[in-house]
């Protein structure tokens, strides 16, 4: 039964898909994985789209329910090997050619490395925050935490991930 308050949610989601990815990405640094993480939280969601409530952020009923299940996964396999291949990064090309390119391959690299280097929680929030472009109360009511702790973990992730790209 397909109303039209239920069309809306559906087309609000679709619309997300590429963020949805991305977060996904950002937490399973693979491809494959984030693609059946997303599928798997929108499998999820509109199981259960009677538990969001219109009027508040979908986006963040999203990140949530992918967080859940990423959680849930990282449980079940204690040892999951994280890899990114970065020959598939594709880079904007600079008027000064081939050296810009290799130098931000290069620095690409570097945070790649680093962030595998943070706690996931500090990499989650580093990812909702400066990735995804969340506010800080949306980062918050994402993790359910207080909006304090969104902020000393971004604050602290910042220094991590600076300390470890240019130290």
């Amino acid at each position: 039964m397909d109303t039209e308050g239920s069309g809306d949610f559906r087309d609000q989601m679709a619309a997300m898909l590429p963020r949805l990815r991305r977060f996904a990405y950002s937490l399973t640094t693979d491809r494959a994985k984030a693609d059946d993480l997303v599928q798997a939280a929108c499998e999820r969601a509109l199981s259960r789209e009677h538990q969001w409530r219109p009027g508040t952020r979908l986006d963040s009923w999203m990140f949530r329910i992918i967080y859940t299940l990423w959680i849930d996964e990282a449980r079940a396999m204690r040892n999951r090997k994280v890899h990114l291949p970065l020959e598939e990064v594709r880079l904007p090309t600079s008027k000064n050619g081939k050296e810009q390119r290799i130098e931000a391959r290069l620095m690409l690299s570097k945070v790649v490395q680093a962030m595998e280097k943070l706690s996931p929680k500090d990499r989650l929030v580093l990812s909702l925050v400066c990735v995804d472009g969340l506010s800080y109360k949306d980062a918050a009511n994402t993790l359910n935490v207080p909006l304090g702790t969104v902020m000393s973990r971004l604050s602290r992730a910042r220094k991590r991930l600076y300390a470890m790209v240019n130290g």
